[in-house]
């Protein structure tokens, strides 16, 4: 963690307390309390966006607020050389609870993104979020490094399946291969065969594989998330679904090639809704969210027709585009000198050059085993 983006967290935090006439804010939702602390991590229950640790910041300071079962681990891991203060209280006292952060809070005007210990506090401006949005030199090296992980770890797992696994066999190697990457799996998608055609968001079932394979992989690293999308395929591929397949990467080409600063993310829209219809799919958008920004939450704003909320330079996105049976998705930077795809494909996976109006643009192919 560096000292700059802390700096300069705190001074966006700053001018956000001067509009709103607050003197802190009470973060505990895992993905503001990573962005407050520079990545680090308030989670134990996996499924859970509440952290067991809240951090109070002000303009000046941050403290760490946490229960005497975490309090050691934060003070010795999560907050060490951070140079914020853990303070601990009972883990079954919610009284003691309660009298130890009022005393923190000191009756200041301080708004909470949640509230685990009833202390009343004010609910957090909705617009806090954006704080998160444009991210900073040390935020987009931890992606960088992140994604390139992530990507490792869905291709690694795509190499290593055989025809009869079953998707709960390739979830297990999916997420064992983000794990053994230092990242943490949020959501782990599998499908194969039939099932990609029928559902666009399946979890993983017990039903073995026989021609093709999706594997689907959001993975946290330093508290920002790595969206990507692959497909395998035992044997040769249909003309058909090399038709489709070629057709979605010229989608989610397009797609990206939009993503500029200072477009509105309903401008971005329409060029993928016309690249839709240039392939001969005009309504399959209609089937499934096509993604969007994304960053220190899954998506930070999931596109839509007409959305006037503008993309920044410096921000992250993961569109999805789908057909029935394929899709694309990659996560990557917008910037002013072009989109930088941080989930890029290894040398060894397949890829395909995408044509669009646009530009041009390598995407993930199907590995074909």
């Amino acid at each position: 963690m560096h000292d700059s983006e802390i700096h300069g967290k705190l001074k966006r935090l700053g001018a956000f307390l001067d509009r709103h006439s607050l003197d802190g804010v009470w973060l505990q939702q895992r993905n503001n309390f990573a962005w407050i602390t520079g990545g680090k991590c308030n989670r134990i229950v996996n499924s859970s966006p509440i952290g067991v640790a809240a951090i109070l910041a002000t303009r000046e300071s941050r403290i760490c607020v946490t229960n005497t079962i975490e309090g050691p681990r934060f003070h010795d891991e999560e907050m060490c050389e951070t140079g914020v203060e853990t303070v601990e209280f009972p883990w079954h006292d919610r009284a003691a609870g309660q009298k130890v952060a009022r005393d923190i809070l000191a009756g200041r005007k301080i708004a909470g993104d949640s509230d685990e210990l009833g202390l009343g506090l004010r609910p957090l401006p909705g617009d806090f979020a954006e704080l998160r949005w444009e991210l900073t030199p040390q935020e987009i090296d931890r992606y960088r490094d992140g994604a390139k992980r992530t990507t490792a770890a869905i291709e690694s797992a795509g190499r290593l399946l055989k025809r009869g696994m079953t998707e709960h066999h390739i979830a297990g190697l999916l997420d064992e291969m983000t794990h053994s990457r230092g990242c943490n799996p949020i959501v782990t998608l599998i499908a194969s065969d039939e099932r990609i055609e029928r559902f666009r968001h399946p979890i993983p079932t017990a039903k073995p594989a026989q021609q093709y394979v999706m594997l689907v992989i959001c993975a946290e690293f330093g508290g920002l998330i790595s969206c990507a999308t692959r497909f395998v395929h035992f044997g040769a591929m249909s003309n058909e679904l090399k038709q489709k397949q070629r057709a979605i990467c010229s989608i989610d080409a397009a797609v990206n090639l939009a993503t500029r600063p200072g477009r509105t993310l309903g401008d971005i829209f329409a060029d993928l809704q016309r690249a839709y219809a240039d392939k001969g799919f005009a309504d399959q958008w209609k089937f499934h969210h096509q993604g969007g920004s994304t960053g220190y939450t899954g998506r930070e704003i999931i596109a839509t027709p007409g959305c006037n909320i503008v993309a920044r330079a410096n921000q992250a996105f993961a569109w999805n585009p789908s057909i029935r049976g394929v899709k694309s998705e990659d996560t990557i930077l917008c910037t002013d000198a072009g989109i930088e795809i941080l989930t890029q494909s290894a040398s060894s996976w397949p890829t395909l050059m995408a044509e669009t109006p646009g530009g041009n643009l390598a995407r993930a192919d199907m590995l074909v085993l």
